[in-house]
């Protein structure tokens, strides 16, 4: 018995010499093991590297059905039906705007004069006029299928010419087609001597409804 309880004293011994050497003993550092990339998989220590396999995903096309546009179609103006107040012409858009007593404005594409940058100075400058103006003539009886006759050349015009020593010129009116050509033809382009025109239905339009003394801007 006291053999067998040296025995077990000296193995205590032992083990409590052994985990005091574990406890104060020097550990080798060990380096972290970085997570792996989503992309690349993951791996373990010890165990071989697993990639994720990759996938090629075919492109879906929806096919053109030949469905009609959502978008909105755009509100056609309603004509002319009251006195006109004035007349609004911007050179650089091509463009009219007829404002009348009761009801919406209304717009019209129109054409210049063959020369139309700048303003007008001189007879045969194929220049349409800038400023205010006023009608002061209506002409069923015009070379174009009816005419509003425009009050140039106004005084400051007429100076000018004078000290230039030039004509200014005259005739500007608002007018349609030639009457010469055939109904329901339209010259294209720029083609007047400086007058503006429009369609003969749409000089039908606002010669109905316009007299002498409205007012007219012609905008650059």
């Amino acid at each position: 018995m006291r053999r067998l309880g040296a025995l077990f004293s000296a193995l205590c011994l032992v083990a409590v010499l052994w985990g005091l050497w574990l406890l104060w003993a020097p550990q080798k550092a060990t380096a972290p093991v970085a997570p792996p990339r989503p992309a690349e998989g993951w791996s373990l220590p010890g165990l071989p590297r697993f990639r994720l396999p990759h996938f090629d995903l075919p492109q879906f096309h929806l096919p053109d059905l030949g469905l009609p546009s959502i978008q909105p179609k755009p509100v056609p103006e309603l004509p002319i039906t009251s006195p006109v107040e004035r007349i609004l012409i911007e050179k650089a858009a091509r463009k009219m705007t007829v404002f009348q007593r009761n009801g919406g404005s209304r717009t019209f594409r129109i054409a210049l004069g063959f020369s139309p940058d700048g303003d007008k100075s001189r007879q045969g400058d194929g220049r349409t006029p800038e400023g205010t103006f006023h009608i002061d003539r209506l002409n069923r009886q015009s070379a174009y299928h009816l005419s509003l006759g425009l009050d140039y050349p106004q005084r400051r015009h007429r100076e000018a010419a004078r000290k230039a020593g030039y004509d200014p010129g005259g005739d500007i009116m608002i007018h349609g087609q030639p009457n010469q050509i055939a109904d329901g033809f339209k010259v294209k382009g720029d083609w007047t001597a400086g007058c503006i025109a429009l369609t003969n239905p749409e000089i039908e339009e606002i010669f109905a409804h316009a007299a002498i003394g409205t007012q007219v801007e012609i905008r650059p």
